[in-house]
């Protein structure tokens, strides 16, 4: 299996080089990286639970799928790939915000990232896959915000630090 490597960037999100991921979050080094979140008709958010084996936050409740982009991959090809390997399902996505956070883990771990912010539709059940989630649900916005103010250790840093900063720029833009 090729060892996955991510998009080195500046703070301006202009590409300095790649490494390999995992040397990327052993480093801290700020990397690009992008957060979708799906919407359906009764305006609630798909949330997944990451698989129990994630390398870091396993079991925590987060936005629909996030990953890297690759190599000459746009930020939303590279949403619809991941949202296809992750929740089996691909859906038009639009570009929102983006912003830099770093979150070090338990593990040793740093995600320093440039997070793009993607919003999208679907109505329908996700396939969702075991090797990267271990469940779903639709859950209405303002439940999702109350929820992570009453639970924050059921929730992955950057779904709360894009909670904290951007809610009103997400519920604005999600239709």
């Amino acid at each position: 299996m090729i060892e996955e490597h991510v998009i080195l960037v500046n703070e301006n999100d202009e590409q300095i080089g790649t490494m390999p991921k995992m040397e990327a979050h052993e480093k801290a080094i700020l990397h690009r990286a992008f957060s979708v979140f799906i919407f359906n008709d009764n305006n609630e958010l798909m949330l997944q639970q990451r698989a129990k084996h994630k390398y870091h936050s396993p079991l925590l409740w987060t936005n629909t799928c996030c990953s890297h982009q690759r190599e000459g991959e746009t930020n939303v090809q590279a949403g619809k790939r991941r949202l296809q390997e992750e929740m089996g399902f691909i859906t038009n996505l639009k570009e929102t915000i983006s912003f830099i956070y770093k979150a070090p883990f338990d593990n040793g771990l740093t995600e320093h990232e440039f997070d793009h912010i993607m919003i999208g539709h679907y109505n329908e059940a996700p396939i969702i896959n075991p090797e990267e989630v271990e469940n779903w649900k639709w859950m209405p916005l303002e439940s999702v915000k109350v929820d992570i103010e009453l639970h924050p250790k059921l929730y992955t840093e950057w779904f709360k630090i894009i909670f904290d900063k951007f809610y009103e720029h997400i519920n604005i833009t999600k239709k």
